[in-house]
């Protein structure tokens, strides 16, 4: 498995709460997406663990192809504003 699959070409729009620890699937195989339940192992995908710096709404990838995993930039809907500008 050289690339991972695309469970969806939209965001997973979910509920973060301050100081909670998350999981991202970076495999696209969980199914519990768009969070790791361990699906990866048998893949060369790590999962990627962050802290929610505050409680809010993330927009979280689920094409798996975002330039700032676990988060959302549009890749796969075709946005390159942050690419073509330089600000990542």
């Amino acid at each position: 498995m050289d690339k991972p699959a695309i469970p969806q070409k939209a965001p997973y729009p979910v509920r973060v709460e301050a100081g909670k620890t998350y999981v991202w699937c970076s495999c696209g195989l969980s199914a519990t997406q768009p969070w790791c339940d361990g699906a990866h192992k048998e893949t060369r995908f790590e999962p990627i663990s962050f802290v929610a710096p505050i409680t809010e709404t993330f927009y979280m990838c689920g094409c798996k192809a975002t330039e700032n995993p676990p988060y959302c930039f549009g890749t796969c809907m075709g946005h390159t504003a942050l690419r073509e500008s330089g600000n990542r």
